[in-house]
């Protein structure tokens, strides 16, 4: 019986797919760590929560030839500036809404759900919403009643009636606001924002 060559051995491989899998275990707690450190709120980024207290616009920047969010001026969300405490629990009611009421089993955030309705990264500065004066009162209307306040943004599809209260509602906008603020990289491409300032 010929022997077989030592390349060819079980025993190396077995042991190579051993290291291989640890070495790349170690390397994915490294990214991971990695990752959450940048991805945190306060970061260049992603804004902190507080950034709800200011005006967010969408802009084209040539440097990295995409849109970005620019912070503006003072724009206090439902007219009153909030501590920082105060802005990241309310951003916080928001997402636990958000995901208590299952939104993207419809919606996307950040490209990732459903694409059956619209995608919320943006959803802040819309111009479906008419404009930056009225913009908080009709996303707080449609949330709590989406019958009596329909908007189906082009496609024809109405969102149920959720029983968002208005507290939940108020959230939901903030974390919208602060969605807003995220720099991702020109997502969604092609998004047009509305016109701020007015």
């Amino acid at each position: 019986m010929a022997s077989s060559t030592w390349w060819s051995s079980e025993d190396l491989w077995r042991k190579f797919a051993i290291w291989v899998t640890a070495i790349m275990f170690l390397v994915l707690i490294i990214l991971t760590f990695d990752s959450v450190s940048e991805i945190k709120s306060g970061t260049d980024r992603v804004p902190p929560y507080s950034v709800i207290n200011q005006r967010i616009d969408y802009t084209f920047d040539e440097t990295r030839n995409r849109m970005a969010p620019i912070i503006g001026s003072e724009a206090p969300l439902f007219g009153a500036a909030l501590t920082t405490e105060q802005a990241e629990e309310l951003v916080t009611k928001g997402k636990l809404t958000i995901q208590a009421k299952n939104c993207i089993n419809c919606h996307t955030l950040l490209g990732n759900g459903s694409y059956y309705a619209p995608d919320l990264t943006k959803a802040w500065l819309d111009p479906a919403w008419g404009s930056e004066a009225i913009r908080e009162q009709l996303m707080i209307g449609f949330l709590m009643n989406p019958s009596a306040n329909a908007r189906t943004f082009g496609s024809g599809r109405k969102m149920p009636n959720l029983g968002i209260t208005e507290e939940e509602a108020k959230g939901i906008v903030a974390f919208l606001k602060w969605m807003s603020a995220i720099d991702t990289n020109g997502f969604p491409h092609n998004f047009q924002p509305m016109k701020q300032g007015g």
